[in-house]
Formats: structure tokens, C-alpha cells, sequence
């Protein structure tokens, strides 16, 4: 393994003559464990000297850190460094772990860089969310010691979130910004959602009206238009540019003669499909109007909003004429000067006159002409995504459900957002005549995470660049986005996998995941392999899911999953070529029946830093820098049950002058050059290299489900089901369910003893699912990401 040398990567931020770095692992220092996430700096003039130095190797820096101003020497390889603005922001977010995320996976980071004053934003309150807009960016605190203060955003609360601030624009009595009592907050940016801009790049890659000529109002259509607030319908009978408004020449019905006509600027025309009074759009004069609705005894207004109805949720607006158009709710709250509550939706087809903007504000963002202002009573649930056994809903409209296609690139879910988006019934990814191998696959890898979204964005062989648009704008981005993706979007792709992989059977058959995985990493899109192994002295091997193989083991009772790949690759005699950025491993079983192991504990995370060929290693005795590595006291029972067993030259004679070790053989160990002993370290130690444990995925009676991790809190798991439930028969359709699982947390922190008695018919929840029916686990290297 390489040692990472400072000089070789991107300069650093420099604030105030210093550079900044954000630790990509934990670091052990004396008796200080700094975790992943922990941020440090070193002086301009201490860098200069450090990279002018001609002292070799520059295998560590010393740097003073931010926590507690304490001066470390710490190994460049946990060290990444910060750009531009990054430090501030990064430092507003207090869980280092979360910060750590936040680098790691960037969106949030740079839409807070690039963010102005004056922005529409989102606000993440309480598991809620709230409109906003961006008042102060910068700094509300000042350290005595800390050269570095954190960058926060006082945001100006509106619609709903009136009231719900904590100021008036001042902080500790300095004024930042000026806003109404309760209606300000700041905040790190890792609780807001940034809003694109019109200037943004996102918009500024939409077609242009001019350009691409995108009229909502064609020639022969009928169209309606508010003419002193009384609705006027009409005939276009031309459409226009003058200058860079867009005008329809209307024929009004009122006029009673075809050559008398009035022209409207486009924003103001809406197709007459459009006009029904239960539907009547905001962002035209007569909206304000007051309709006739059904009074109760009482004398209010009726109100009919479904109460289930929220962002995200999937709706049908019905129309005239026994029309509808069906969309998905963007934003729910009260618009100024109206009285109903109000929902943005975004339509799938465009037939709406907004891209999210009402009266110069953002509510939400979406392409021109699809988004549209109605009251939340006027939406009714989609029928097509209902679970209900209602009798109004044909079993048959399976056939026509399907996802649009989402082109817009969006992050994995995270915290708050993975439960908001994810958790219920019809979300996820919809299982259909045996699918559900893939579909827990594809939702382990993408919902949460983006370690493989080089899967989507890669430049496969342009045969196969099908493969990927689907997996990418039809799975992928909407599973993230509306957090559900329909069966059909899903038989697409099992039908191009059919051809590619010149299986007959994709479409219709049971499949394992790692037959489905590395036909469409390896033989479709032609992403490196995952996996660099290597066995002593023989070739590297290549893999993308690594089989643990091995002896039943009477020592072992209830594993985890530590302990079964070390003894896998003892036993196999295997080391890893490299760190993995991805590491999926299957479990020990034969078959879709038999079990080696009645249960098995999840490792949260998997210590690979003994796996590593050529990597150094820590003397299991005294800690000192490994030179010789032994199979043979692995295996004894003096020692513990975890760990391959190393050791310097020194306790490596002490250990196997016991007579009962005297004939073991054991094996010399390669130290790379450049890494110093004990002597130099002083009282450091060798770093470890662990991944986290992002997903797991089950099978019972040929089905396959999986646990997905959404957050860094040990309850934050949830459970996916692509066929949980079903409505119909033959010609129904299935229901995917996500459920939120905290239980699995009380049994992860056991003492094995107590789990090994727990019977799993009694255990809570689907906890016995995630013990017990282990078939896959999948751990990622966020840190190895940033290089794959």
C-alpha cells in the first residue's frame, strides 16, 4: 500500500495563514482517540518548510486541532484537504461523523458554497420542512483560541415556518439581519436544502423558450384568460415573440366574431383543460376569487384534502370533461394572501404554467411549464399507487403503471430525508414476477449511499449506454428523488440484461444478486472490478462480491462477520491488493435452504487493516510495527477469537518459545520502507483501515429483502420489502414497503451469549430477519470513494 504524501495533493484552504484538513479516519494520539470527521490546520510558514523539506519520508504532519487546539503529529493518510470555503461551513456542522459525510459526499457542501443572499431555500425543522430565504451567510461566533470560526446561514422563515425561528435576526445581541420576531433562524448547511437559482447551472442548462421553441399554447387550442378577473375563454389562433415575452392571439368567445382578437402574454393564457373550477391554478387575477363549494350545517367552507397527502406524495387533478392530470406534490403550505392551504405540484407532462416560482418567490424547482399552484383539497391520492382494497381501483391498472424518467442528478437520501422520501407503502422499488433479487440489490447500493454511482455515470461501450440511462434515469435518480420506482422501469432493465447477458430467463426467473451484480458491472457497463485479492505468490485475482468459504467450526457459535472473513481469507490464504472503495461479501451457505451459522452478527464496521498485502501491520502483543504474521496461532485457543495474530521480531520469539508453539511456522511480513517504527512514533500507532457497513441483504423461502443503514445513529436502519404486500390477483400488482427498524440496535449491542439464547421467534420487529437470514453484507470505504 502507498503512503499518501501531503505535497501531492491539492493545496489546502488557507484562512488567516493557515491550511485546513478534515480527518478521513480516526486517529489514535497518546491517550486521544480523534475521531473521523475531527478537523485540524497547520501553519502556511510550517507547510512551506514541511514540503520544502528534504527529510524522507513526509509520511505524517504535524498539525494543531480544531477541537481542543492540541498540537498532533497525525498520518497523511487519514488527512484530506479543504478547498476554498469548505473549513467554515464544515465546521457549523457539530457531529463529526456527519461532517465527515458531508465532505464525503459533496452535493450539500458546494450548493452552500455557491448559495447568495436573497436565495430560496428549504428548511429542515423537526422533521419537517419550510420555505425560506437566505438573509447573512457567515460567521455568528468568535473563538478566543480558534483561528477558524464556523460559517452558518440566517435563513428568514416563511409560510408555515413563521413562528417556528428562534430570533429576530440578531444573535447574542448582535443584529445580523432584520426580519419579523420568531421568523429568523441560523443554521449549518447541513439542515437547509439549497433551491437553484435562476442564474444556477442547473438552469442555465434548461432549454431556452427561443431556443427550442417549447410552447404550452399551440395554434387551435382552447384556452382561457382573465379579462378584468372574470374568466374569458377563447381560441389561439397565434403564437408569437416580441422581444423576449411570448404573446398567444386569442379569439375570445365573448366577441362573437372571428376577426376581433386580443393578445396575451403566454404566462397569463391557460388551456382551457385547465380551467375546471375545482382546479383553478394560482398565479392568474381571478384566483383570489371565492368559489362555490358545499357548506356544512356550521356554515364553513367544505374542506376535502386527503389527509395522507403530503410532499412526495404521488396525485390526480381532476379536470373537465372527466379529464385528470397526475403529478407529485412539491411544497404544501399557505401562498400570501390565500386563505386554503396550497400545494405545489409538479406535473408529468407539461401541461402546468410555472417552474416552481410564484410572484418572484421559489417554492420548489422543476421544468418549465410542469408545475402548478392548486389547493391541497383539489388533489386526490393517485389510484394507480394505492394499496387500499377499494373497488374503484381495477387490478388491471397495473399495466399502466410506470415512473417518469428523472434526469436531473440527484444525491443519495441521508437522516431525515431518507425517512421523509423512503418510509411507507408504495415506495422503494416495485417487485414483479420474481424480481425481488434485484430489486433489494439496486435499492442497498443506491438509495443511501453513492460509493457505486460510478455504475451511472461512467462512460460504458455504446452498446450498452441503454443499460445505463435506464438503471440512471429511470431507477436510480427516482428512487432518490420521489423515493418509488414501478415495476416497469425495472422489467426494462431486466430485458436489456436479458440480451446482454444472453439469458432468456432475466425476466421471468429466480436469480441470486451476485449473478445479477457482476453481469451488470462486469459484462455490461465494464466498471473495475470491486475486489483486488491476491494469494501467496500466485496472480491477482479480480472479483466484485467476495464468497466466504470455510470449515464448520465448533468454536464458532454465533459469528460476526469479522470473524468469518478473516478466518475466510486465512483459511484461503488470501490478502487484499488494495483498499476497496465497495465490499460486498456473501455469507457461508449452501444453497437457498441451508444455513452454516443460525445466526450471524453484523460487524458495523469491518477492520481490513490485517487483510491488506504489503500494508503495515500492529505486533498483537506490545503494538509495535508487525514483521511476521502466524496461520498457526490464529487457530489457538490461548488466544483471542478475533484478529490475525502478527508480531514484531521480539514478541514473535517470546510467543513461540512455549513449547506448545515451538513447531509453528510462521511467515514474514513486508514492511514498506517509508513507515517508521515505535522508536519514531513515539506513542502512535498504526492506523487502522475500517469500512462502515451500509446495507444487508436477506433471503428466506427463495425471497430476498434487505436492511439499508440511512444514518449515522445506531437505530438508523430500515427495512425494504419489494413485494410486502399485494393488491389484486393474477392481474394485480405487488406493494413495496419501507419500514423504519430501530429495534435491530437492542440486539447489536448483546453480549453474545445472551443473542446466541435469544430465540428468534421471539425477537422484535423484523430484527430476527437481519440475524438470522443473512445473505449478503455490503461496507464501503467513503474515504476510497473519493479516488474510484
Amino acid at each position: 500500500m502507498t503512503t499518501a504524501i501531503i505535497p501531492t495533493s491539492p493545496p489546502p484552504a488557507q484562512g488567516g495563514g493557515n491550511f485546513y484538513y478534515i480527518l478521513t479516519d480516526e486517529f489514535p494520539y497518546g491517550s486521544k482517540l480523534f475521531q473521523a470527521g475531527h478537523m485540524c490546520f497547520i501553519s502556511e510558514r510550517s507547510y512551506m518548510h514541511f514540503i520544502s523539506s528534504d527529510t524522507a519520508p513526509k509520511s505524517h504532519l504535524r498539525v494543531t486541532m480544531l477541537q481542543d487546539n492540541s498540537t498532533v503529529t497525525v498520518s497523511v493518510e487519514v488527512l484530506q484537504p479543504l478547498e476554498d470555503r469548505e473549513p467554515g461551513f464544515l465546521l457549523a456542522v457539530g457531529n463529526q461523523r456527519e461532517r465527515l459525510n458531508c465532505f464525503l459526499e459533496r452535493q450539500g457542501l458546494e450548493a452552500a458554497m455557491e448559495a447568495k443572499l436573497g436565495q430560496q431555500v428549504v428548511v429542515n425543522l423537526d422533521l419537517q420542512h419550510f420555505p425560506g430565504i437566505i438573509r447573512y451567510i457567515g460567521r455568528i461566533t468568535q473563538s478566543t483560541w480558534s483561528p477558524l470560526s464556523p460559517t452558518f446561514f440566517g435563513v428568514e422563515l416563511q409560510g408555515d415556518g413563521e413562528s417556528r425561528g428562534h430570533s429576530d435576526g440578531s444573535f447574542h445581541g448582535i443584529e445580523y439581519f432584520k426580519c419579523r420576531q420568531n421568523c429568523g433562524i441560523f443554521l449549518p448547511f447541513n439542515k437547509i436544502q439549497f433551491v437553484p437559482g435562476p442564474d444556477s447551472d442547473r438552469m442555465k442548462q434548461e432549454p431556452k423558450p427561443d431556443a427550442t421553441r417549447i410552447d404550452p399554447v399551440k395554434v387551435g387550442d382552447a384556452v382561457g384568460f382573465y379579462l378584468d378577473e372574470i374568466l374569458t375563454k377563447g381560441l389561439a389562433v397565434g403564437v408569437y415573440k416580441e422581444g423576449n415575452q411570448w404573446f398567444v392571439r386569442v379569439c375570445s368567445e365573448e366577441e362573437g366574431t372571428t376577426d376581433s382578437f386580443r393578445d396575451i402574454p403566454m404566462d397569463s393564457v391557460v388551456k382551457e383543460g385547465l380551467l375546471s373550477p375545482v382546479f383553478e391554478p394560482v398565479g392568474c387575477p381571478g384566483f383570489q376569487k371565492e368559489l362555490t363549494r358545499e357548506r356544512s350545517q356550521n356554515g364553513d367552507e367544505w374542506e376535502s384534502g386527503h389527509p395522507s397527502l403530503d410532499v412526495n406524495s404521488l396525485v390526480q387533478i381532476p379536470l373537465d370533461k372527466g379529464n385528470q392530470v397526475s403529478g407529485t406534490i412539491r411544497w404544501v403550505g399557505n401562498l400570501p394572501k390565500t386563505t386554503h392551504k396550497m400545494a405545489g405540484v409538479e406535473l408529468d407532462e407539461d401541461k402546468g404554467i410555472t417552474d416552481g416560482e410564484w410572484q418572484g418567490v421559489r417554492y420548489f424547482q422543476c421544468p418549465p411549464k410542469r408545475g402548478i399552484f392548486v389547493k391541497l383539497q383539489s388533489c386526490q391520492p393517485d389510484m394507480r399507487f394505492q394499496c387500499s382494497s377499494s373497488t374503484s381501483l381495477d387490478s388491471s391498472s397495473f399495466n399502466e403503471l410506470d415512473s417518469p424518467q428523472v434526469l436531473d442528478n440527484c444525491p443519495p437520501l441521508r437522516d431525515h430525508e431518507a425517512v421523509h422520501v423512503l418510509k411507507g407503502q408504495m415506495r422503494g422499488i416495485q417487485g414483479h414476477c420474481n424480481s425481488c433479487y434485484m430489486d433489494v440489490a439496486l435499492f442497498s447500493l443506491f438509495s443511501c449511499t453513492s460509493v457505486l454511482d460510478s455504475m451511472l455515470f461512467k462512460p460504458p461501450p455504446i452498446s450498452d449506454r441503454n443499460v445505463q440511462k435506464i438503471l440512471r434515469d429511470e431507477i436510480v435518480t427516482p428512487l432518490r428523488r420521489n423515493g418509488f420506482v414501478t415495476a416497469q422501469s425495472v422489467m426494462r432493465l431486466r430485458q436489456q440484461l436479458t440480451e446482454k447477458g444472453q439469458c432468456s430467463s432475466f425476466t421471468t426467473s429466480e436469480k441470486d444478486p451476485e449473478e445479477f451484480l457482476n453481469l451488470i458491472m462486469h459484462h455490461v457497463l465494464g466498471i473495475e472490478p470491486l475486489l483486488r485479492l491476491q494469494s501467496r505468490g500466485r496472480k491477482e485475482q479480480d472479483c466484485y462480491c467476495y464468497q466466504i468459504f470455510m470449515d464448520k467450526q465448533e468454536d464458532l457459535v454465533v459469528p460476526n462477520v469479522q470473524q468469518l472473513v478473516e478466518r475466510s481469507f486465512l483459511s484461503s490464504d488470501l490478502k487484499l491488493v488494495e483498499i476497496p472503495s465497495c465490499f460486498i461479501i456473501q455469507m457461508p451457505r449452501f444453497g437457498k435452504e441451508y444455513k452454516m451459522f443460525s445466526k450471524i452478527i453484523p460487524s458495523l464496521e469491518l477492520d481490513i487493516t490485517d487483510l491488506l498485502l504489503d500494508s503495515p501491520r500492529e505486533c498483537s502483543v506490545c503494538g509495535d510495527v508487525a514483521t511476521q504474521e502466524c496461520s498457526e496461532c490464529f487457530k489457538d485457543r490461548t488466544f483471542a477469537m478475533t484478529g490475525l495474530k502478527q508480531y514484531c521480531n521480539s514478541c514473535c520469539r517470546q510467543v513461540h518459545s512455549h513449547y506448545q508453539r515451538k513447531a509453528h511456522r510462521p511467515t514474514k511480513l513486508h514492511v514498506p520502507d517509508e513507515f517508521p517504527g515505535t522508536s519514531q512514533l513515539g506513542s502512535q500507532r498504526v492506523p487502522r483501515e475500517k469500512m462502515e457497513l451500509f446495507a444487508v441483504l436477506c433471503i428466506e423461502t427463495s425471497h430476498y429483502v434487505s436492511f439499508v443503514k440511512y444514518g449515522p445513529e445506531k437505530e438508523n436502519w430500515m427495512f425494504f420489502d419489494s413485494m410486502a404486500d399485494r393488491h389484486g390477483d393474477e392481474t394485480g400488482f405487488n406493494i413495496p414497503t419501507v419500514t423504519l427498524c430501530p429495534e435491530v440496535a437492542k440486539y447489536l449491542e448483546l453480549p453474545v451469549a445472551v443473542l446466541a439464547m435469544e430465540q428468534p421467534r421471539d425477537m422484535e420487529g423484523v430484527a430476527k430477519r437481519l440475524f438470522c437470514d443473512a445473505y449478503m453484507y455490503m461496507y464501503q470505504s467513503k474515504k476510497m470513494a473519493l479516488y474510484k
